[in-house]
């Protein structure tokens, strides 16, 4: 009897030998998967709050026609790249450059503050078995449309 789990103490390393590699795999994928939810969140933040700045500043007078000027863009990109319209600091989003946003009238009273933000994976380098590697970043795409008040 005493035999028998020595052996079995064997096999239940060897089991768990065969499946740390997909464990790993899954643990690795779930802290992915979270930053780049937590990446795509910052992105929609900014841009909301940079088309609460263009919107509050882009009516012409009483007319509702919407007036977008290169100062207004430029600051604009800058709120949303950098937290301040100064352009200064550090981008909000490791990667992320005001030549990324698009502001630009929507609808009629309406803006449209856009951005493209090149996401690179945390285990850029992955290898997947001998099928080759994630090395490719892809693109998180996000728009936010407001009226202009």
């Amino acid at each position: 009897m005493k035999g028998v789990r020595h052996n079995q103490a064997g096999i239940t390393i060897i089991e768990f030998l065969i499946v740390l590699p997909i464990l790993m795999m899954l643990i690795m994928a779930t802290a992915e998967f979270g930053r780049a939810f937590v990446q795509y969140n910052a992105l929609t933040k900014t841009l909301r709050d940079g088309a609460r700045y263009v919107g509050s500043r882009a009516l012409n007078g009483t007319t509702g026609v919407v007036v977008i000027n290169s100062s207004l863009q430029s600051q604009t990109r800058n709120l949303v790249v950098y937290g301040n319209i100064a352009g200064s600091g550090t981008p909000l989003l490791p990667g992320l450059v005001p030549g990324n946003v698009s502001v630009t009238g929507g609808a009629p009273g309406a803006v449209v503050v856009a951005a493209t933000y090149a996401y690179t994976p945390i285990f850029a380098s992955l290898p997947l078995f001998q099928f080759g590697s994630v090395t490719t970043p892809f693109s998180l795409q996000a728009a936010v449309t407001m009226r202009a008040l």
